[in-house]
């Protein structure tokens, strides 16, 4: 039997973070087994409580190290052509995001490079980046379009998304982000490119299988609540949650609106306030953390994580990799810049990279944790106590990564 059957394997004498129940804390588990059928979990818990496994159960040593849920990166925009190597250096000389956006930098740069770009350009590209999340334990990755901002774009990015899956033993969730910016040719007709998004792209990319999740970049520089609306009230048409970039460079209203659209994250939050805070909490909305952008564009202002913890809003983490504000492919490194520039614990650091990251992509019931039922993906570390992930600095612990048992 195989392990896409019903091989049963046992990874035993292991300390577990589990993250089992929903509960806070890691769920720790000091002498611990996880045993999976196939590609899913049917027992995580002490080992003395092991069921009598079949005779011919594969058994794994782990040698006291760690096992926590495989890693999930919730927030990154992994496919994309080109850098933006040149406007790092601009605003190392004092320009602003704002202001190399408007000068046609920015998202629109990164559009030119992608549209130019072959799919098997952005598959080939797009490799290197995944495999070094992969790399540190990471089993599932949320991915968006938005560099493309014209339907056979838009497609390609997604379908270059869904290649990476089958070249990688990883889940990729897609995200169409179509509305991310104007595209050149519609700066003086905003209404028609909505209009495109919302009524003739996000249902034909929809109708091919391409999009598990709808975002938004909703701020002064892209679009308005009002504008995101309209793509969001045809995403529920179509059965397809919602997810939002809000509040990142200020407060325009986008932290009210995912909470109006029960959307699964709404992400960045520095400028959020108490009032979007309450309705996120009401409506069940994960606050997704991108320390990456705050810390390259030098922000200064930090998401109100003790607003978040007051009204209990689950924080995730997220890399949010692109090219122009974190190029970054270390979840790790997210972590420390999570605790160290948003005060963030270990427990909710960790517990923002699995559990919360999971519910981030509407899988938690899949995905998070360590829990009967879910899917057997597992990253065991060679560390001495679950800090070490938070507290480290380029040094990557991983002793080895399951992913669907294997």
């Amino acid at each position: 039997m195989t392990a896409d059957g019903d091989e049963t394997t046992i990874w035993r004498n292991a300390r577990l973070a589990t993250f089992a129940g929903g509960a806070p804390g890691l769920g720790v588990v000091e002498r611990g087994a996880v045993v999976a059928r196939g590609s899913r979990i049917v027992f995580a818990g002490p080992e003395r409580e092991l069921p009598s496994p079949p005779s011919a159960a594969r058994v794994v040593d782990c040698e006291g190290r760690w096992i926590t849920p495989g890693l999930i990166d919730c927030h990154t925009h992994l496919v994309y052509a080109g850098d933006r190597a040149a406007e790092f250096e601009a605003r190392l000389a004092g320009a602003s995001y704002e202001e190399i956006a408007r000068a046609g930098g920015g998202i629109a740069a990164t559009v030119r490079a992608t549209r130019a770009a072959s799919e098997d350009d952005l598959v080939r590209q797009a490799l290197p980046r995944l495999d070094a999340l992969i790399g540190e334990g990471v089993t599932s990755v949320e991915i968006k379009s938005g560099y493309g901002l014209d339907r056979d774009s838009e497609r390609k990015m997604l379908r270059a998304a869904r290649r990476l899956a089958d070249e990688r033993r990883v889940d990729v969730r897609t995200t169409f982000l179509g509305a991310h910016a104007l595209p050149p040719g519609f700066a003086a007709d905003r209404e028609a490119y909505l209009a495109e998004v919302a009524d003739a792209t996000l249902p034909a990319l929809a109708a091919e299988g391409l999009v598990d999740a709808v975002d938004g970049f909703c701020e002064t520089i892209a679009f308005s609540p009002d504008e995101i609306r309209r793509v969001f009230v045809r995403a529920g048409e179509l059965g397809l949650p919602v997810k939002l970039h809000a509040e990142q460079l200020s407060n325009c209203g986008g932290a009210r609106l995912a909470a109006e659209f029960a959307a699964l994250s709404a992400d960045h939050l520095e400028h959020v306030n108490e009032d979007d805070v309450a309705a996120m909490a009401r409506a069940g909305v994960v606050a997704t953390l991108l320390p990456g952008a705050y810390y390259m564009l030098r922000e200064t202002k930090a998401p109100p994580v003790d607003l978040f913890r007051r009204h209990g809003v689950p924080m995730a983490v997220s890399t949010d990799c692109n090219p122009g504000t974190s190029p970054m492919t270390s979840l790790l490194l997210a972590l420390n810049m999570a605790a160290t520039l948003f005060r963030l614990t270990v427990e909710e650091c960790l517990a923002g990279v699995t559990l919360n990251a999971a519910r981030a992509l509407g899988i938690e019931t899949d995905a998070g944790s360590l829990e009967s039922g879910k899917w057997a993906d597992l990253a065991i570390w060679s560390i001495e106590r679950p800090a070490e992930l938070v507290y480290r600095l380029g040094f990557n612990p991983l002793h080895a990564r399951i992913w669907r048992g294997r």
